[in-house]
C-alpha cells in the first residue's frame, strides 16, 4: 500500500508536539470544565491497546460537591497522619535511577514555588498539595480489574498515557496521582468502587494556571541511548 509520506509526516509532527508539551500541572484555574469535554478526553483514551481486548479501566470522575467532600476529608488526613497509607497497585520503592529522578524532580518544584532546601515546613505544605489534586475542579480515579493482575495494571498505565496526552491536546491540564489511591477505604467511600477492582491512580483535571510557579519548570527525559538496546543487525530498509 502507498503511504502518503507528507500526510504521515503531519500526523507524526502533531503527535510529537502534544507528547512534548504534555506536563503535570501542579496550579489550575477556577471554572469546571464542560462534561462533554471530559467525555471526549476519555472516550480517546478508549483506543488504548489492551491484552485480549480486556480493556481493564475504568474512571469514575468526581466534580462539583463530590470532589470538594472528597478532597477535604483526603487532605484533613494527609495533614493528620501523613503515613498512614496504602497502595493496592503495590507501593513504589525508590532506588538508583528512580530515586535520582524523583529527588531531581522534587527539587525542580520545590524551587520553582519557592520552597529553598532544608525549608521542611515550606516542602511539607507543597506535598500536601497532592491531597488537594492542586486545585483541580475534577478528579477522575482509574482502576482495573483486579483478576487481571499485572496485565490488567499495565493495560491501565497504556489508558492512562492516552488520556493524558488527550488532555493536553485540547488545552486541559492533568496529572496523575498515585497520592489520590493512597487510601483505598476513603476512596471507596467517595466512588462507589467495589473492592473487585484494583485502584490505580488518580488524574486531577482542570484549565491550567499557566502564571502559577509550580508550571513553570520541565523535568528531564532519558536520552535515547539511555533506554533503548538494539541486540543484531537491524534489516535493510525496505520500500
Amino acid at each position: 500500500m502507498q503511504l502518503d509520506m507528507a500526510g504521515v509526516a503531519d500526523r507524526s509532527r502533531a503527535l510529537d508536539a502534544v507528547l512534548a508539551e504534555r506536563h503535570s500541572c501542579r496550579s489550575f484555574r477556577d471554572g469546571a470544565l464542560p462534561v462533554e469535554l471530559i467525555d471526549e478526553i476519555i472516550a480517546s483514551a478508549a483506543q488504548a491497546p489492551s491484552w485480549c481486548n480486556t480493556q481493564p479501566w475504568q474512571v469514575v470522575v468526581l466534580s462539583g460537591s463530590a470532589v470538594e467532600s472528597f478532597r477535604h476529608e483526603l487532605y484533613a488526613a494527609a495533614e493528620t497522619d501523613p503515613h498512614a497509607v496504602s497502595f493496592e497497585a503495590g507501593a513504589p520503592r525508590y532506588v538508583g535511577q528512580s530515586l535520582a529522578r524523583r529527588r531531581a524532580a522534587g527539587w525542580a518544584l520545590y524551587e520553582a514555588v519557592g520552597a529553598a532546601p532544608g525549608d521542611r515546613a515550606a516542602t511539607a505544605r507543597q506535598a500536601l498539595e497532592n491531597f488537594r489534586f492542586f486545585g483541580a475542579p475534577h478528579v477522575a480515579i482509574v482502576s482495573a480489574d483486579a483478576s487481571l493482575g499485572a496485565y490488567g495494571l499495565v493495560d491501565c498505565g497504556g489508558f492512562v498515557s492516552l488520556l493524558l496526552a488527550a488532555a493536553q491536546a485540547r488545552g486541559v491540564g492533568s496529572i496523575a496521582q498515585a497520592a489520590v489511591v493512597s487510601r483505598p477505604e476513603m476512596v471507596r467511600r467517595h466512588t462507589g468502587i467495589p473492592a473487585d477492582r484494583t485502584l490505580v491512580c488518580g488524574i486531577a483535571l482542570g484549565w491550567p494556571d499557566r502564571d502559577h510557579p509550580a508550571n513553570s519548570f520541565r523535568t528531564d527525559r532519558a536520552s535515547l541511548d539511555e533506554l533503548r538496546v538494539h541486540r543484531g543487525s537491524p534489516p535493510e530498509e525496505t520500500r
